[in-house]
């Protein structure tokens, strides 16, 4: 495993970190129990970065993994939530106040069972950007109640995470250097869609940390292929399940590829969040990652994919 610091936070974590949205039965149904082995799985075999939040599946991804950490001491992992974003009895909710960030900080932790959480994020700051207030919002309010609790102790670092980097960059342009450590982006450092590289060099110059996420593309480069839910065009999931087919033809899963690939840029990007509740999964993605990657196979899948590279969708 390889280990890169997320800009300057000291945090140094694995460049496969654990994205534990699957443990609220986001993707389908799970069995507690073995979501619970699969937290276990990882951190056993070197992965040290928990991605989490309170809107994945309405309070139970937090909940499931709370009684994972329980078995494991605090200094073995990094863990990461969120504000703003939830749910419940299956409806989404938004709220980026400073209040309600700071009273969601507090019952996140009771939920983890952590003393501290080392690393707390807006969660999807595009929602805000369609809201009274904007994203402006965000710089005004949501931040400076995170940086309190980041002056308290509560919280170790903060940062933003959201679908469109166009929004991570206004806000770390709009808020005080240093309030912004890390940003989130998810489906845009993947084998058809690079565009998160574009925006390396702006984040690196005000020392802002980055973490890639979704590296199956929400489920089009997978071998199972894109779920009926899926926000992408049907021209872009066509386009990756010839590719996906492609793969396998060579006897090489798409699903292996994807999660190289987007492992590879190292260290610009401090970690690669991947989810899943299998435990076999967990170590399927860690055996991938420590294999040398095909690149003339990357090269075809991307030939193939065509011009359906970079094509974009909107968060939901």
């Amino acid at each position: 495993m390889i280990y890169n610091e997320i800009g300057k936070t000291g945090m140094k974590v694995s460049n496969l970190g654990f994205g534990a949205s699957s443990l609220g039965g986001v993707f389908h149904s799970i069995r507690e129990e073995e979501g619970i082995e699969a937290v276990h799985t990882a951190v056993d075999n070197g992965i040290n970065f928990i991605d989490v939040s309170p809107y994945y599946g309405h309070l139970k991804a937090e909940t499931v993994l709370g009684k994972a950490l329980k078995e494991i001491p605090h200094s073995k992992y990094f863990i990461s939530t969120k504000v703003g974003r939830y749910g419940h009895n299956g409806v989404n909710t938004w709220d980026y106040s400073a209040k309600r960030a700071q009273e969601s900080v507090y019952e996140s932790m009771e939920r983890l069972n952590v003393d501290y959480i080392d690393l707390i994020n807006v969660h999807d700051i595009e929602f805000q950007g369609d809201m009274e207030g904007g994203l402006q919002l965000i710089v005004d309010e949501t931040l400076p109640a995170l940086v309190e609790l980041r002056e308290k102790g509560i919280v170790k670092h903060v940062g933003i995470t959201d679908l469109q980097p166009e929004n991570l960059k206004w806000v770390v342009e709009h808020a005080p250097e240093g309030t912004v450590e890390s940003i989130l982006n998810f489906c845009h450092y993947s084998l058809n869609d690079t565009l998160l590289a574009d925006y390396l060099g702006f984040f690196e110059q005000h020392n802002v940390g980055v973490i890639n996420a979704s590296p199956f593309s929400m489920g089009l480069l997978s071998q199972r292929g894109a779920p009926a839910w899926h926000p992408a065009g049907k021209d872009l999931q066509e386009a990756c399940a010839k590719a996906a087919k492609y793969c396998e033809e060579q006897g090489y899963p798409i699903d292996k590829l994807a999660i190289q690939f987007s492992t590879s840029l190292n260290p610009r990007i401090a970690t690669t969040l991947f989810s899943s509740a299998n435990p076999k999964n967990v170590l399927k993605n860690i055996q991938y990652v420590n294999e040398p990657m095909d690149e003339q196979l990357v090269k075809k899948v991307q030939e193939i994919i065509g011009d359906q590279m970079f094509v974009r969708w909107k968060n939901s």
